[in-house]
C-alpha cells in the first residue's frame, strides 16, 4: 500500500525523532509499502524518505515549484510530482495514498493531519490515520482534543477515526488488521443539532 507521511522539514529538531521516523519507514519498506511525502530532504520528511530508499521501496514526491531551492529537496524519488499551489499538492497526495502517518511536525503538518481527520469525519474517505506520536509529542494535542470533547465543541467518536500508535510494530499491525471506518454527516449530527 501507498503510505502517506506528513511530518517536520526541519533539520535542528532533536536527532530522536529523525531516528525513529527513519526507522518506522524501514519497517514499513520491509513489509512491502511505498512513500508519498512531501519530496523534502530535512527533518521527518528526509528520515521518512531515507528510510524507504535504504529498502529500494518506491518513494512518490510531490511538491510545489516554488520549493525549487537546492538542499531542499530530497534527490532520490521513484517520481517526483510538482505542482503550482499548496492545495493541489495536498491534493494529489490524497488522491495516492491508502493511509496516512502523521509523525511530529508544525503547524503545516498539523494542518495536514487536521484536513484529513476532517474528511474522514465528512466521510470523505475511510483511509487508516495514525498518530504516529514520537516521545510523546502529540500528548497535548491530544488533550486539547479531549478538553474539545468535554466542552461539547467535537464528539467523542472522532477520536477513535485514528489510533495513535508508539512503534513501527504496532503501525504494521494496525494497518494489517484496519477494517475502513465508515462515516456520515448523518452518524455525526447529533453533535450539531440542539436536542
Amino acid at each position: 500500500m501507498r503510505i502517506c507521511i506528513y511530518g517536520a522539514s526541519s533539520c535542528i529538531i532533536d536527532s530522536s525523532f529523525i531516528d525513529e521516523a527513519e526507522k518506522l519507514s524501514k519497517v514499513l519498506a520491509k513489509n512491502g509499502h511505498s512513500l508519498v511525502f512531501g519530496c523534502g530532504a530535512n527533518g521527518l520528511m528526509g528520515a521518512a524518505a531515507r528510510g524507504f530508499y535504504s529498502e529500494n521501496a518506491e518513494i512518490i514526491g510531490v511538491v510545489p515549484s516554488f520549493f525549487n531551492v537546492d538542499g531542499i529537496l530530497f534527490e532520490h524519488c521513484t517520481k517526483t510530482i510538482r505542482t503550482e499551489t499548496m492545495r493541489e499538492r495536498k491534493q494529489i497526495m490524497e488522491d495516492l495514498s491508502d493511509a496516512f502517518i502523521t509523525t511530529p511536525g508544525g503547524i503545516g503538518t498539523f494542518e495536514e493531519f487536521f484536513e484529513m481527520l476532517t474528511l474522514k469525519q465528512l466521510g470523505r474517505h475511510t483511509k487508516p490515520m495514525i498518530l504516529y506520536n514520537i516521545n510523546g509529542y502529540y500528548d497535548k494535542m491530544l488533550d486539547m482534543l479531549n478538553t474539545s470533547i468535554d466542552e461539547k465543541f467535537m464528539n467523542k467518536e472522532t477520536l477513535g477515526l485514528f489510533a495513535v500508535l508508539n512503534t513501527p510494530d504496532e503501525v504494521i499491525n494496525y494497518l494489517n488488521t484496519y477494517v475502513p471506518q465508515e462515516c456520515t454527516p448523518e452518524q455525526m449530527k447529533h453533535i450539531y443539532t440542539k436536542k
